[in-house]
């Protein structure tokens, strides 16, 4: 978890690219996590971004 919101966006993208899988970046409290979007089970309205190394940055 990271306090930082540019440190943990950051590794959830590099984190995408390296597993090559879609993953969650979430909001729980003052405090941001990176998982695999498919075990991602908490609250939808926590989820701050999706990465997803398949499809071309917007």
């Amino acid at each position: 978890m990271s306090h930082n919101l540019t440190l943990a966006q950051n590794h959830a993208f590099d984190l995408a690219r390296t597993l090559m899988v879609p993953v969650i970046l979430f909001q729980a409290d003052n405090e941001f996590g990176v998982m695999v979007s498919s075990e991602y089970e908490g609250d939808q309205d926590a989820i701050v971004h999706e990465y997803d190394p398949w499809c071309p940055a917007h």
